[in-house]
């Protein structure tokens, strides 16, 4: 079976399972994104992955009953009954979706665990922001160094730029959203996410100025102790990096594609807690 999928076939089987979902030492994590639903098994002592993701194409419109139908397809095909945390690409706050990006503006206002209640015959359910379970899962499997003492803050650089900060013992500073900060006369992410690059054909030079710019103002708010740096252009890292002028030590981020299901598993695991 191939790690990701379209869409379900017809005849799609779920996988057998190979784990105890009673066990604490595993999770499940989804992903949910404005192009794909991802999910997969995630073994919370290594960060690792059990087995492939399974991903299905993002319902449009994307509404919470479908979206929360998609998401109970991915927890089916595993067979799995364990706990399940889910991302969302929105503020998840006091147990309400506050923002939607690149899903239906139905989800403003939508209780996520009675929907995914209904959806889903879990014992326990994390719903939190994509970003937010990207930075917990890298902070504690990927980029960070036993050496870091202080705020981690890991961003997300595409489209826009997600955020996330990690507080010293790996708590988490929930829905940041920098990349919505206004640096100088514009947002941050109108100067230095990835796409700002492509849009306006900056050179690496160039844009990593706007990108140290955006970086020295979250220093002076943040006083971070390390950044850690997802989105497709980290692969890149060893080209713009070295080109930085900001203060705190950059690092790419390691999981990169792994790093949302992964921060959802280990969410649903800290809720279920005593």
């Amino acid at each position: 079976m191939s790690a990701d999928h379209p869409a379900p076939a017809a005849d799609d089987q779920p996988i057998v399972i190979t784990v105890d979902a009673d066990d604490p030492r595993y999770g499940f994590g989804v992903d949910v994104g404005g192009s794909g639903v991802k999910g997969g098994i995630v073994d919370l002592e290594t960060g690792e992955l059990v087995g492939d993701r399974f991903k299905i194409t993002t319902p449009q419109p994307a509404t919470p009953d479908a979206v929360a139908a998609t998401v109970a397809q991915i927890v089916a095909h595993f067979g799995w009954t364990g706990r399940v945390g889910i991302t969302l690409p929105s503020v998840v706050a006091g147990g309400v979706v506050r923002t939607a990006a690149n899903i239906d503006k139905a989800w403003i206002g939508t209780d996520p665990y009675e929907l995914f209640g209904r959806h889903l015959s879990s014992p326990g359910l994390s719903v939190l922001n994509d970003a937010d379970a990207a930075g917990l899962a890298e902070v504690r499997y990927g980029s960070n160094d036993d050496d870091v003492d202080g705020v981690i803050i890991m961003l997300t650089l595409g489209t826009g730029i997600g955020s996330a900060i990690v507080l010293p013992g790996g708590q988490l500073l929930p829905n940041t959203e920098l990349g919505h900060l206004r640096v100088g006369d514009d947002e941050a992410e109108a100067q230095a996410s990835s796409r700002a690059k492509e849009v306006n054909d900056w050179s690496y030079k160039h844009w990593a100025g706007k990108l140290s710019r955006v970086l020295a103002e979250y220093e002076m708010l943040f006083s971070p102790a390390l950044f850690i740096v997802g989105g497709g252009i980290s692969r890149k890292a060893d080209k713009w990096v070295p080109l930085l002028t900001n203060s705190t030590p950059v690092v790419p981020a390691i999981l990169r594609n792994t790093a949302g299901i992964v921060g959802a598993a280990m969410a649903a695991e800290a809720r279920m807690r005593p």
